[in-house]
């Protein structure tokens, strides 16, 4: 509970922080007069609220409106961001002028540009990269990945794994998008579909074409997934009622073993756990349960390798990055996961592969960093 009041504290001081510094460039590009200070203050106070706004409505059944509020909310977080970023960028163009005239002693005021282009440049060029995100967020990307391994049985030449992750299904990610992405899955033919956590967000009400749409998916082996810190967020149980709805085997410290094939196993989130909702295990132990010279699959939500379990499993599936989702966020991810996207070799050999994640989190948006459902093959040697 008190970790959940921080992180809001903490998002709305910094959201907030993006909205006084629209407000104090939108006054100084227009002089605004009082009167409509006062109407544009509290318009961008209900923006700043909206995320909270759409929880609400959500528990309370208005499912037109939360989908409305949704898209304008979240839409308006991607754009104010992407202004915050832009208007830096100009900020430190105007500091190095600044500091160029002072050191230089020279009249450099013609390289100022007016207050107006400081508000509208950055407004402009946001909302251009802001609509591109909006189209790139649905614009799934297949990535392939090829492992050749000498533990496939004989009679098996090549076993396809496909792996979506971070779709959070709610109110933005739902019907529609869910169709694109899944036909994606479809087309990559899977013998084993895996979702690597998150796979769902919100109330989870009305969301019976997206578990249809999920359950209906053609595997020739099963699918199995993991709970992310969303499911959490979501309500543990109802989540993973979700998932096994839609056909998934939710793995939760355990392993199964696939036709003889493969090995998965799955661990639940940490935000899970630390609550008291998932089980506590030691990768290493539950691996070592597994049949053995198996090629094994670890499914781990957050991009994180434990050094004592590396050894038992051959390749580790994870998400949770979105590889920041709309740039340059990445940066701030990148310095928080080491593991940050795409592929790596662990120090004992086995190979993690982090997923960019095929929905979004928050805005519809996404800036060079497109959804991914990523195709594994195992190849016999």
């Amino acid at each position: 509970m008190y970790i959940m009041i921080l992180f809001l504290l903490t998002f709305f001081f910094l959201y907030g922080g993006l909205h006084l510094y629209f407000f104090l460039r939108l006054r100084a590009a227009f002089s605004l007069p009082v009167g409509l200070q006062i109407t544009v203050g509290p318009l961008l106070l209900l923006l700043l609220v909206s995320p909270l706004l759409v929880r609400m409505a959500e528990r309370h059944g208005y499912e037109a409106a939360t989908c409305l509020l949704a898209y304008t909310g979240y839409l308006w977080m991607g754009f104010i961001f992407l202004f915050f970023v832009v208007s830096v960028c100009l900020d430190l163009y105007r500091l190095a002028v600044f500091l160029n005239e002072r050191i230089g002693h020279q009249d450099l005021s013609h390289l100022f540009p007016p207050a107006r282009i400081i508000f509208l440049g950055p407004l402009v060029i946001a909302i251009i990269l802001n609509v591109y995100g909006y189209y790139e967020a649905m614009s799934v990307r297949t990535e392939h990945l090829v492992i050749k391994t000498a533990k496939l049985p004989a009679q098996v030449e090549k076993f396809r794994i496909v792996q979506i992750s971070d779709l959070h299904i709610g109110m933005i990610v739902r019907d529609g998008r869910l169709k694109r992405f899944l036909a994606a899955v479809e087309a990559a033919a899977p013998d084993v579909l895996v979702s690597t956590g998150d796979l769902v967000d919100g109330q989870l009400d009305n969301l019976y074409e997206a578990l249809a749409r999920l359950k209906n998916v053609p595997v020739k082996y099963g699918k199995f997934a993991v709970t992310g810190n969303h499911e959490f967020f979501a309500g543990v149980t109802r989540a993973v009622e979700f998932t096994e709805k839609a056909g998934f085997t939710v793995l939760r410290g355990e392993g199964v073993n696939v036709a003889g094939i493969v090995n998965i196993a799955g661990v639940d989130d940490p935000a899970v756990t630390r609550r008291g909702e998932g089980k506590q295990v030691r990768e290493a132990e539950f691996l070592s349960s597994l049949p053995p010279g198996v090629f094994t699959v670890l499914l781990k939500h957050q991009p994180v390798a434990d050094p004592d379990a590396e050894e038992k499993f051959d390749l580790q599936l994870s998400g949770h990055t979105h590889r920041g989702q709309i740039f340059p966020f990445n940066m701030v991810t990148k310095f928080v996961y080491y593991y940050h996207s795409g592929d790596f070799y662990l120090p004992d050999g086995a190979r993690l592969h982090v997923s960019r994640g095929t929905g979004t989190w928050g805005p519809p948006v996404r800036l060079l960093a497109p959804p991914e459902i990523t195709v594994i093959d195992l190849v016999r040697k």
